[in-house]
């Protein structure tokens, strides 16, 4: 019997995280080392949000540079990890009867590869994207995790990839060493309470949160994947956070880990 394996949500931040070598990317790395090998891997990140399901079919999924304005080292990073047909065929099963649409051209984006690139370095785990459909509700988010749940018991590590706070509008871009944004850290606190406390119901309904909420994710994108992930735990799932720290002032790098 193939023992559960845990789900993690990672804050992903700047894609620069992708070749530097900082807290961020050396905690990314201590994560993969203490995993069991996955059989496959799931992702489903904040910069595949479209007005649809889709999961990606595709058995060598391209590299995605979906940014601009950064350095040419950045747009020559490769992460050849194949996909996974047969798993993505598996995960439009177990959503049904939500229509899940195959996509062929899809590879994996930032949100995917800048993180997995330090957590699995070698790019030799079958990688398979799940879109999330911006028509949605956050509840809808959080019970497509619960139907996934099984995936977990099957040897396939299932990732969320986005940030618990994510406002670029308040990000201080080329500063260092910026103190993080009262508003920021009261959130990011609030949620860890909550995670904690295993209140998933006021995380789901995070928009009744108040005014540091409607700072901390002005649009949903990126904080949805979280909800996947909550979404996968079990009982007695314990919950920890082996990645923490907020960048420019408004972006938390928060990583949750379940199980």
């Amino acid at each position: 019997m193939t023992d559960r394996m845990p789900a993690i949500f990672f804050g992903h931040g700047n894609p620069m995280n992708a070749i530097s070598k900082n807290s961020y990317s050396e905690g990314w790395a201590a994560i993969g080392r203490s995993l069991p090998r996955p059989r496959g891997i799931l992702v489903v990140s904040a910069h595949w949000y479209i007005p649809q399901c889709a999961v990606t079919v595709t058995a060598t999924p391209p590299t995605i540079h979906d940014f601009g304005g950064f350095p040419t080292e950045l747009y020559e990073v490769n992460y050849p990890a194949p996909g996974n047909p047969t798993l993505a065929w598996h995960v439009r099963n177990l959503l049904a009867p939500v229509r899940v649409d195959l996509d062929e051209n899809w590879g994996l984006d930032h949100g995917t590869w800048a993180v997995l690139i330090h957590v699995f370095p070698n790019a030799d785990i079958p990688i398979v994207q799940l879109s999330i459909d911006e028509r949605q509700s956050p509840a809808y988010h959080y019970e497509m995790g619960q139907r996934l749940a099984v995936l977990r018991e099957e040897g396939i590590l299932v990732v969320g990839s986005g940030n618990i706070v994510h406002n670029l509008h308040t990000y201080t871009w080329g500063r260092q060493g910026v103190k993080p944004f009262d508003w920021a850290m009261r959130f990011e606190e609030r949620a860890k309470e909550l995670m904690l406390r295993v209140e998933d119901d006021q995380l789901v309904s995070y928009e009744k949160l108040g005014q540091d909420a409607k700072l901390a994710a002005p649009t949903p994108d990126h904080y949805l994947p979280l909800l996947y992930i909550l979404g996968l735990r079990r009982a007695g799932d314990r919950v920890s956070f082996p990645v923490q720290g907020v960048d420019g002032g408004s972006v938390s790098m928060l990583a949750v880990q379940i199980g």
